[in-house]
């Protein structure tokens, strides 16, 4: 048998008789618009939330590429190591330096510290000169509290101690007594006869 073989139709006129097909249908593609919504109405929200989620995960995995090439980025520049050890380096002369303004300041206190105790025990050998030659200590007394006043703003202020008590030493408030005219008495007891 030959391969080379054709069959034509030929019509009553002895032209060939062209392949009849089918007229298209729904040239406006009306039908896949239905189909389109019929799907979207009926699982539109589930389309949202997928959709949001792919964007979301898309995200992320940018984000995480782009944390991993910063954190395998290549080792430092000479310029970099130099710029950093002159950072450490301005860093430690400020704290030196901060360092050494607290040690004066310290220094300072310190000694007028020492200079305040020596002060108050001048006085107090004064003091004790004076009682024991029976001369009076009312004047110097005065005059000791304002110089320790103006020398020491940081020194606690003592307490007076000739101030008057605010009650006799007799006094017991459960007796009733020593209290001045003053006494307290129960109330009545029973209901209170109210009009």
């Amino acid at each position: 048998m030959d391969d080379d073989i054709e069959i034509t139709d030929v019509d009553d006129d002895g032209f060939l008789d062209p392949v009849k097909k089918a007229p298209i249908r729904n040239q406006d593609l009306s039908s896949i618009s239905v189909i389109v919504e019929d799907i979207l109405s009926q699982y539109g929200w589930y389309l949202l939330v997928v959709t949001v989620l792919v964007y979301l995960l898309i995200q992320h995995i940018i984000k995480w590429k782009s944390s991993q090439t910063d954190s395998s980025s290549p080792p430092q520049t000479q310029q970099d190591i130099e710029h950093i050890t002159r950072n450490h380096e301005a860093m430690e002369a400020v704290r030196r330096k901060m360092q050494e303004e607290l040690d004066a300041k310290a220094a300072i206190f310190k000694e007028k510290q020492k200079q305040q105790e020596e002060v108050k025990r001048k006085q107090k050998i004064e003091m004790w000169d004076n009682m024991q030659q029976g001369r009076s200590n009312k004047g110097q007394g005065k005059l000791s509290q304002t110089v320790e006043e103006s020398s020491s703003s940081t020194t606690m202020l003592k307490s007076k101690t000739d101030k008057k008590p605010l009650r006799s030493a007799d006094y017991n408030p459960l007796t009733g007594e020593g209290g001045g005219t003053c006494s307290w008495r129960p109330g009545r007891r029973g209901p209170s006869s109210g009009g």
